[in-house]
């Protein structure tokens, strides 16, 4: 049985990226002495180290290594040791240019930045598991360690390369898929525009083209790009486990749909021990905290539902943003503790000490230029404190309430080219029906359209473009056990070959919905809809309108003007013991609550009146207990209904009734048994 925690870790794990090579080894011991101040528990090294561990082909320094791991241990600090393989030397690429990736449009990149590599190059991964393999060996058994961390955020910057090295690797991955030269024909619909082959030596990536290129052809290409990264990782995680047995391996993920959409995560999910994953607030006006939490729970869910790591976000603000403010007295926590809420077994940083020199030397870090004479490090200090006081709920897995589904290769294939509007966007509709959900207190998991949906009372669709016939069956299946299904607009329409499912839109889900769509209308720039429902209440939709016919559903709402005024804009059906619901139309996120109470209401879902917006209440439960956490983002001192009496494990008291939650602030009660 595999290992999935890191090894000797007790305690909820805090700390950050740790790069002392930037810094000389006068610094070091004030480091691990400010570790000790703060209670980190561990931290992150290695991982941009190369050219300093082989300095020249098959050359090895590991004497600044040993000594920093060895400090650390003397310390109680445990390590999260990097392979350095996101960032091959220069040495390496003066040696083999040709591992520098190639641009779409026939652009070789240039060595000086970082994740710049071909991920088809048979000389990196040589030398990426030469490098592993000397680390493995080095540092197996060595008391520091707790955790191995290959590479560094794959897909970032650079996930598909267009080189002839990767056309061959391409040419070899569609046989393994699809078995023949015929098959690839078929399932690309090569016929259309005379793209047809005779030969795999035909094909090469999709590069840039006059005009559009195969959308089949281009889903392939990013699953071939998805699939040899994910092989390179399995390659050094086999060399981890086999020579550092016992050890967890894990790669960083970015589950946050705003800041990666090259990575399937949920094949990821399935070759890592411990799902890590890093975040960061994108500061564009939106509620960021809504954001953080829909990318914590598609972490956990990805997870599998088990307990995951937050192993990287910001202790204040970044700084390859348009714009990077500072966080808030108090927000840095809430952040953290916001995460831990939804699955997180700690909370870690890029990074301890703030750099002087480098792209990244405005990031915040947990030790800031202004040192600790600073409002930051005191917030660090007491962080480290609190998680310190959580200790006990390791272990506990977030509860969850209704499920979202979400699927990275139906987002690839809707983002294609000459879709009917470019106005309708896969993750907009995702924020959109995430943020709905979470305003009616409800805590959420992410769901592969082909998984067991069963225990959830209420599944969400915002945007299933690409639907497989298997799981158009599942979320049939779904409804007639007894679910209360809602799907959203442009959903079902294609099969995994971005083929449009024989028959009338929406394709896989015309059973389950009950209807059948005639045409899309999507409006026009400013445009918009009036929707009528029940006594006359009106709601507004822009972006999209359908011709609907009713095969067994029956309209709720109906459009009241437009190009399909007079027909169904949101329909219900009664399929076996369940309900499925349609919106055709894009609405906002107080028009789809209206929507979503109704759904809430055929699921038996209650509603949480007495949460105030913007305050979040999350339950952690297993055999540690039930651990409840309340998150108030406001400025607004609240109350939140105890269900059960406990003790605030962040200040001590005993809570009951109503717990008292300061403006800004996080509680998390330990429920009495």
């Amino acid at each position: 049985m595999r290992e999935t925690t890191p090894k000797g870790l007790h305690r909820l794990a805090f700390g950050g990226d740790y790069n002392p090579e930037q810094w000389p080894e006068s610094v070091w011991q004030e480091d691990v002495r400010l570790m000790r101040e703060a209670g980190v528990t561990m931290v992150s090294v290695g991982i941009f180290s190369w050219a300093l561990l082989e300095p020249e082909p098959g050359t090895y320094d590991f004497g600044w290594l040993d000594r920093i791991l060895d400090l650390l241990h003397e310390n109680d600090v445990r390590v999260d040791l990097g392979t350095p393989t996101v960032a091959p030397p220069a040495w390496f690429y003066r040696a083999h240019p040709e591992a520098l990736p190639v641009s779409r449009e026939g652009v070789r990149y240039s060595y000086g930045s970082r994740g710049a590599i071909c991920h088809s190059s048979p000389a990196y991964r040589e030398a990426a598991a030469r490098i592993t393999t000397q680390l493995a060996r080095r540092y197996a058994t060595h008391p520091a360690l707790a955790l191995w961390h290959v590479h560094n955020e794959y897909g970032v910057p650079v996930s598909a390369c267009y080189c002839d090295t990767c056309a061959d690797g391409f040419r070899r991955w569609l046989d393994a898929r699809h078995g023949s030269v015929e098959a690839v024909n078929e399932a690309w619909g090569t016929a259309f525009w005379g793209q047809h082959y005779t030969s795999y030596e035909q094909i090469d990536p999709p590069r840039l083209t006059p005009t559009v290129g195969n959308p089949a052809q281009q889903l392939d290409y990013r699953r071939f790009a998805d699939a040899t990264m994910r092989e390179n990782f399995r390659a050094e995680r086999d060399v981890l486990h086999r020579l550092s047995p016992g050890v967890p391996v894990t790669t960083n993920f970015m589950t946050a749909l705003s800041q990666s959409d090259s990575v399937d995560y949920w094949a990821w999910g399935r070759e890592v021990d411990l799902v890590t994953n890093d975040h960061y607030l994108i500061t564009d006006g939106r509620r960021t905290h809504v954001n953080l939490a829909m990318a914590a729970d598609l972490t956990r869910s990805v997870a599998g539902g088990a307990p995951w790591l937050l192993l990287e976000h910001s202790t204040s603000g970044v700084n390859w943003q348009p714009r990077n403010p500072a966080k808030r007295p108090g927000e840095m926590a809430r952040n953290s503790l916001a995460h831990v809420a939804r699955g997180s077994e700690g909370a870690m940083f890029f990074q301890w000490r703030q750099s002087r020199r480098g792209a990244e030397k405005f990031h915040s870090s947990m030790v800031p230029h202004a040192g600790t004479d600073s409002r930051v490090w005191r917030e660090v200090v007491r962080l480290g404190a609190d998680l310190d006081s959580l200790a006990g709920l390791r272990g506990t897995r977030t509860v969850p309430d209704v499920a979202m589904v979400w699927d990275w290769h139906s987002w690839w294939a809707q983002s294609l080219e000459w879709r009917p509007t470019e106005d309708h966007e896969a993750r907009e509709r995702a924020d959109a029906f995430y943020e709905t959900l979470y305003d009616r207190h409800l805590t959420v998991d992410f769901a592969h359209p082909e998984a067991d949906l069963s225990a959830y009372p209420l599944v969400v669709v915002p945007a299933l473009y690409l639907t497989t016939e298997a799981a158009g069956r599942n979320l049939r299946e779904y409804v007639e056990n007894g679910g209360t299904l809602v799907v959203s607009y442009f959903s079902g329409i294609v099969d995994e070959h971005d083929a449009v499912h024989p028959g009338a839109y929406p394709g896989a889900l015309r059973d389950v919905l009950g209807l059948t769509v005639e045409e899309w209308s999507p409006l026009g720039e400013g445009e918009s809809v009036r929707i009528t429902g029940p006594d006359g209440a009106s709601l507004t939709g822009d972006v999209w309108t359908e011709f609907v016919v009713e095969r067994g559903a029956r309209p709720v709402w109906t459009y009241a003007d437009g190009p399909a005024a007079g027909r169904p804009a949101v329909t219900r059906h009664r399929l076996g013991e369940g309900t499925a619901w349609y919106v055709s139309t894009r609405l906002d996120t107080a028009s789809l609550d209206v929507i979503l109470s109704a759904a809430c209401e055929d699921a038996g879902i209650e509603p949480r009146v007495e949460l105030p917006r913007d305050v979040e209440v999350v339950r952690r439960s297993g055999d540690g207990g039930d651990f409840l956490f309340a998150l108030n983002h406001t400025a607004h001192d609240v109350k939140v209904p105890l269900e059960s009496p406990g003790t605030e494990l962040l200040g001590g008291e005993h809570a009951a009734g109503h717990l008292p939650v300061p403006a800004g602030s996080v509680r998390v009660v330990r429920l009495d048994a």
